[in-house]
């Protein structure tokens, strides 16, 4: 499959060269004509090929890793090379879920423990690598916008073992991996979008059914709290009670105390609007209480707030592109926390565009628009 891949336009099979074949080893991943090499396993990856030195013109075997490292849990493992190693010390170990929410003392204490259970369970290892490449892509302010091949294939790897794991009967000890792993994921999705440029973004592009995959993951991640339960006594998570409480604080029932006049007037919602009457209800009240929050003061906690009054009749207007829908989500997708700002950086430009190019006449939308009155004033 690596082979077909590195051939896109289906010029050539696989040459069967040995220990890669040419088309993969230019594409950088280990050929998979044997079965037990998986798809999109890099090169560098591979622990059972000892790489080439080049010394004065004569190749040289290089010794294998001595000091090998593993992640297993005794019917999948994955040994890290170097530069998982590299990143294990450089973030995971730092904080990878300080890197997640920042500012969180109690995130501190939450890695430590994540990251010891990343050893023994490989499907939270690889979603952790994979959050700590996609975050070094973003700290090195890479040109390249899409995913390097390293995060596809540590992103894909966890979601085939976690699958995997969710098929059978779910023991204490994997509860909060399995916690730990959803979380990653869910962030994976949001920073990373498909798209380079606003043109090629969503909603700019044409509409697909790949259109809010992130928000299928993160409803996805939501669904398995009553089965882990992040709160039970034993869960790593408990110090985390008070973040859980912030993404899970009601919204009011009725009326527009908290709502700018602004945005309540674009939201068509007035003191007896409820979200049985106005779509845009629980999602207005979600957008104003993190409107006005400074950004070095915005936590993953207070942006869950808005995610999560996405569902019913508000996600089907999202889904549509409705043009007031797209500007409450602008609104969070704003927010200076790096994962977000990954996605925001082509599909705010992208939502702004295409407000411009479809909705030029709806002079409300248009106020709230770079250059409009209250611009300075949303996100």
């Amino acid at each position: 499959m690596a082979a077909e891949i590195a051939n896109s336009e289906n010029s050539r099979w696989c040459d069967e060269g040995k220990p890669h074949c040419n088309k993969c080893r230019l594409y950088g991943v280990s050929c998979n004509f044997m079965s037990n090499v998986p798809d999109l396993h890099p090169i560098a990856a591979d622990s059972e090929t000892r790489s080439l030195l080049v010394t004065r013109g004569r190749m040289q075997l290089q010794p294998p890793v001595t000091s090998a490292i593993w992640t297993s849990d005794g019917v999948s493992s994955y040994q890290l090379n170097a530069k998982c190693q590299d990143f294990i010390t450089r973030y995971l170990g730092r904080s990878l879920i300080r890197v997640i929410s920042p500012d969180d003392p109690n995130m501190i204490r939450v890695n430590r423990r994540l990251l010891k259970l990343a050893f023994t369970h490989p499907f939270l290892m690889h979603a952790s690598l994979a959050v700590a490449l996609t975050y070094d892509r973003h700290l090195n302010k890479s040109i390249n916008c899409q995913r390097s091949l390293e995060e596809c294939y540590h992103w894909s790897q966890s979601t085939t073992l976690l699958n995997k794991r969710l098929r059978e009967p779910i023991e204490a000890k994997d509860k909060d991996p399995i916690w730990g792993t959803a979380a990653a994921l869910a962030v994976l999705s949001f920073s990373s979008p498909d798209a380079c440029t606003p043109e090629e973004s969503w909603p700019m592009k044409p509409s697909a059914r790949s259109d809010l995959d992130w928000l299928r993951m993160s409803k996805g991640k939501n669904s398995l709290w009553h089965i882990v339960d992040p709160l039970r006594p034993d869960s790593i998570f408990t110090i985390m009670a008070e973040t859980f409480a912030l993404m899970f604080s009601p919204l009011p029932e009725r009326g527009i105390d908290g709502i700018p006049n602004a945005l309540a007037t674009v939201c068509l919602l007035l003191e007896s609007s409820t979200a049985k009457k106005n779509p845009y209800f629980y999602a207005a009240h979600a957008v104003s209480r993190i409107l006005y929050i400074p950004d070095n003061e915005i936590s993953t906690g207070n942006t869950q707030i808005f995610t999560l009054s996405i569902h019913g009749s508000f996600e089907d207007l999202l889904q549509a592109k409705d043009p007031v829908a797209l500007l409450l989500l602008s609104s969070m997708a704003g927010r200076s926390i790096w994962w977000i700002e990954l996605r925001a950086r082509v599909e705010c430009p992208s939502i702004c565009s295409y407000l411009r190019k479809y909705h030029e006449d709806n002079l409300a939308i248009r106020e709230f628009l770079p250059g409009g009155a209250l611009a300075g004033q949303w996100g």
